[in-house]
């Protein structure tokens, strides 16, 4: 049993939404290989790299009043002040904004940054411009969820990029979710805004790894003004 355990340890889970893609990549594989051998070994990488994609390993999240973390895995592509999609109905001044990048090898499982009460989420058609550049967040296809906790209020935006051509909530208004929870996933190769309340300073640098679930951005009860870093 304790082999068993080992193995079963060592296996990440695959997300149900990835089920219908990998079997779709698998029977073409099974195609090219009746067509040509090399091209069916070219979807059998693809094949893998679907697996890859879908993945959701668990995650162990630091859950304390305040904290607010990563919603996506990615890299960190902007830290900067920027006024809120006009769905989230947080106004029109500019408020802290930390970007998160999903490039198509990230994990693309995406958590709720805080523990609370989702108030809202719009969807909003768009552009599938490249998710890493600023104006995506005006132009591309999104999906706003406004998150309420502790008397104050957190924006997370899942952006579409340049080959993403679907965004899956797996949550509805009204619902309560802990920090960490499971709130959607965006196919394939994206990116999240959090909009941060006036004046929270952001605990990571642009050009961080994140991790979903894991990694603080920022901490709502602190007074500090933030993180310095040097690259190394």
């Amino acid at each position: 049993m304790s082999i068993i355990h080992s193995v079963r340890s060592q296996i990440v889970p695959i997300h149900r939404e990835g089920y219908p893609f990998i079997v779709g990549f698998a029977v073409a594989s099974l195609f090219l290989f009746w067509i040509w051998t090399p091209l069916g070994w070219i979807g059998t990488v693809l094949t893998l790299w679907c697996v890859t994609f879908f993945r959701d390993p668990p995650r162990v999240t630091p859950l304390r009043e305040g904290l607010v973390i990563a919603p996506a895995d990615g890299r960190v592509s902007l830290v900067v002040s920027a006024v809120p999609p006009e769905e989230l109905g947080l106004g029109q001044r500019p408020l802290p904004r930390v970007s998160i990048f999903m490039s198509v090898f990230d994990c693309h499982v995406n958590r709720s940054p805080v523990s609370g009460r989702i108030e809202r989420i719009v969807y909003r058609k768009g552009l599938f411009l490249n998710a890493d550049l600023d104006k995506a967040s005006e132009d591309n296809e999104r999906n706003a969820f406004l998150i309420a906790t502790a008397g104050r209020h957190i924006g997370v935006v899942q952006i579409a990029g340049l080959v993403a051509r679907r965004i899956v909530p797996f949550v509805a208004e009204g619902q309560t979710v802990t920090a960490g929870d499971r709130i959607g996933m965006i196919r394939f190769g994206s990116r999240v805004d959090v909009y941060l309340p006036e004046g929270v300073a952001s605990l990571v640098a642009e050009g961080q790894t994140s991790i979903a679930g894991e990694t603080v951005i920022a901490d709502l009860s602190a007074q500090n003004p933030g993180r310095t870093y040097r690259i190394g």
